[in-house]
């Protein structure tokens, strides 16, 4: 199901609460009227319109990242293989230079500082 005319819908309702609760807002800041459309007040209407503004922001961000998650996923998993590769890149060229890896340096460290 398109989600497009879903969001188009809820942004239309959302404006148009939004003008109809400044309207009646303007009515009652110009006037001592105190108008209600459908028994709602101005503040209602905002809210109205908060509520429609706030759905479709969650149905584009949902649609987005089902339409993202793969290569969200695929980006993920490449960028963990390349750190392990360069990891094991960087203890080879530390074995073959003669020096300890850095996490067993520390690690020696540690123990020559507990031993005193």
């Amino acid at each position: 199901m398109p989600i497009l005319p879903i969001v188009d819908l809820l942004v239309l309702m959302g404006t148009g609460s939004l003008v109809i609760g400044f309207i009646l807002k303007a009515i009652v800041i110009a006037t001592i009227y105190r108008p209600r459309l459908l028994g709602f007040s101005s503040l209602d209407f905002v809210v109205i319109a908060a509520v429609c503004f706030g759905l479709a922001l969650i149905l584009v961000a949902r649609t987005w990242l089902k339409l993202n998650e793969p290569s969200l996923l695929a980006l993920q998993s490449r960028l963990r293989a390349e750190d392990a590769h360069r990891r094991v890149h960087e203890e080879e060229a530390a074995r073959h230079n003669g020096a300890e890896p850095v996490v067993l340096q520390a690690a020696a460290g540690l123990e020559s500082a507990e031993s005193r």
